[in-house]
């Protein structure tokens, strides 16, 4: 159970830390972020992205970010 426990609060702290990262970068309040969070599914995307994201650098998995959200906004989302 703490493995799973340890697994899940590591899930979250990349959620946190990357959205930390984009409102700072896009100078964005965090009801800011919400927003395109519920437009996006970007805290999701993070979560079934984690095993990948947990070993790529935080500017790398900001820039994944930026290329989801950047591909949907194109395609009229």
């Amino acid at each position: 159970m703490a493995e799973r426990m340890t697994g899940v609060n590591n899930r979250i702290y990349l959620q946190v830390m990357i959205a930390h990262m984009y409102m700072k970068k896009h100078s964005l309040t965090p009801e800011q972020f919400l927003e395109l969070d519920e437009k996006y599914d970007i805290l999701h995307f993070l979560d079934i992205g984690y095993e990948p994201f947990h070993l790529t650098g935080s500017e790398g998995v900001l820039a994944e970010i930026e290329e989801i959200i950047a591909e949907q906004r194109a395609a009229g989302k």
